[in-house]
């Protein structure tokens, strides 16, 4: 199924560009931006996570972490 979305003509030019310099159609390379933006947005999420995690969790992150690294070494 498709559908039309309206977007300006310097826009459409743009993604259009953008498209065929990536070897796709304009539907792949706007599902591919969506894909992108989901990406970012599981990234934001996570970043937020680890900047509210409380003092004692990051600790204990740091100390497997470095349990982790030791391993690595030997």
């Amino acid at each position: 199924m498709t559908t039309t979305i309206k977007v300006s003509n310097d826009v459409r030019d743009r993604l259009k560009a953008q498209a065929s310099r990536a070897h796709r159609t304009l539907g792949e390379h706007l599902a591919h931006l969506a894909d992108l933006a989901d990406r970012e947005g599981r990234f934001e999420a996570m970043r937020q996570a680890i900047a509210d995690a409380p003092p004692e969790a990051m600790a204990s992150y740091a100390d497997e972490v470095a349990a982790w690294e030791q391993l690595d070494r030997d």
